[in-house]
């Protein structure tokens, strides 16, 4: 209706909700959205909204979280999505599907389990084609816009239990029991391998991918291009161009001059097997639309050119995930794009020092900015969690960065930083009580490598 619901019947405490909808009222039905478990800002009135007072006095701002919270949203979510992904849940969550989209959903199954509702609430059974009396169809619309509909019923019979515990049943997760594994537990261990997996005598590496046939490795100015693999993009030319071969062929098979007119390319990402973004001395990011015609590249054509950096944009970052990709520049600046719509969202504070590499989290949506020996982490909403240096010598700058998703379901990043001194440094995301920030980050295992040799 174009306004805030009344005071008193917004979302505005968990204790209070949960009374009501375990114990108070018995016609509470709620369901816990999505959001419950990945993203904490939408428990906080970040945009500081007039939604009202309560009967009893209470302003309404953000959500009043439970004790064992500490009054961070964070933490409130991480352990949240811990308890999500419990033994315990895993052993009961197929009641929970019985109810919401089984055989407890209609007939007597669904009386003994009480888990009936209003006739209006079951989409399958209401035919709103055939009401002519308007007053009744916009009387039942509104029941429907204000309370939802039962989901379609998907099976008529009970749902068979599939244990995710670390036991000798059926193990769904690898990492269930929130165990880190053997790679991250046991870096002390870790030693070079004895095979060569690729050799570039006339340069660095400049991207690695890990795949079904292994580890897949391009020289620098060359990417590969999901979800195959087997193509490859490179710039770096005297001339501007960039061009585009097959993973394992030195020979480039296609030439395109289109890049010439936005000057050097330093740097791009392939956040699909259609899309490639660049950018460089012009501060200008491009997103290019590629065409392939049998497994040939045809063209490449400028879809739209971003402007928000003043001086040269030296690092990309992209997540088809979050639908959004990241650009940091000279100038100091960040900017998160929309992927989608290839808009502006949101521009990072400043850095002290130029950007040198940026990264985004796919589990979560948590965003590295690289400055100098500074790094720096984020919310996927632009909220600056913690930052920190990284060395000790001034001398010494973070040079590339990635989050190691192991457990893909927990929200503690652990951040992997190379820098210019040859140490590989390991990072976790510690959740404090401390009143001027929600994060704190500490080293996870040391370093791996000696200088000169990672």
């Amino acid at each position: 209706g174009g306004s805030f619901d009344v005071a008193d019947r917004m979302f505005h405490s968990v204790k209070s909700t949960w009374e009501s909808a375990s114990r108070d009222n018995m016609s509470d039905v709620r369901e816990l959205i999505p959001e419950f478990f990945y993203l904490p800002e939408f428990l906080t009135n970040a945009n500081h909204f007039e939604l009202g007072c309560m009967q009893d006095g209470t302003v309404l701002g953000d959500v009043q979280l439970p004790p064992w919270a500490d009054g961070d949203p964070h933490k409130f979510i991480l352990l949240h999505r811990q308890a999500l992904e419990s033994d315990y849940v895993s052993a009961h969550l197929h009641h929970w599907i019985d109810l919401v989209f089984g055989y407890k959903q209609h007939g007597s199954a669904a009386v003994e389990a009480v888990n009936t509702y209003h006739p209006y609430f079951y989409g399958d059974k209401m035919d709103l084609n055939n009401i002519k009396d308007p007053l009744i169809k916009s009387t039942i619309l509104g029941f429907i816009s204000n309370f939802g509909q039962i989901p379609k019923q998907l099976w008529h019979q009970f749902w068979v239990l599939l244990l995710r515990s670390s036991g000798k049943e059926t193990v769904l997760s690898l990492h269930s029991s929130g165990i880190l594994p053997p790679f991250m537990s046991s870096l002390q261990n870790l030693k070079f391998s004895p095979v060569t997996i690729k050799d570039y005598p006339k340069g660095a590496v400049g991207h690695i991918v890990y795949s079904e046939k292994g580890i897949l490795a391009v020289e620098k100015n060359k990417i590969l291009i999901p979800p195959l693999w087997s193509k490859t993009f490179c710039w770096g030319f005297e001339d501007f161009t960039c061009c585009f071969g097959n993973y394992g062929s030195e020979k480039n098979v296609t030439t395109f001059e289109c890049m010439a007119d936005w000057g050097k390319c330093l740097c791009a990402v392939c956040p699909s097997a259609t899309t490639i973004i660049t950018s460089g001395t012009s501060s200008v990011v491009c997103v290019w639309e590629l065409s392939l015609v049998k497994d040939k590249v045809k063209c490449l054509n400028l879809r739209q050119a971003l402007y928000g950096h003043t001086q040269a944009v030296t690092c990309l970052a992209a997540s088809v995930t979050y639908s959004i990709f990241v650009s940091g520049s000279d100038d100091r600046t960040c900017i998160i794009w929309d992927l989608n719509q290839l808009t502006y969202i949101n521009q990072l504070p400043a850095h002290e020092a130029s950007l040198c590499s940026v990264a985004i989290n796919n589990s979560t949506g948590d965003i590295i900015s690289c400055a100098g020996s500074y790094l720096y982490l984020w919310t996927v909403n632009g909220q600056l969690l913690v930052s920190i240096n990284t060395t000790c010598s001034p001398e010494c700058h973070i040079v590339c960065c990635c989050f190691a998703e192991v457990m893909n379901w927990d929200t503690r990043s652990i951040i992997i930083t190379g820098s210019t001194d040859g140490v590989v440094r390991l990072w976790k995301t510690k959740y404090t009580t401390t009143p001027d920030q929600a994060a704190g980050l500490s080293l996870q295992r040391g370093t791996m490598g000696e200088p000169g040799k990672m």
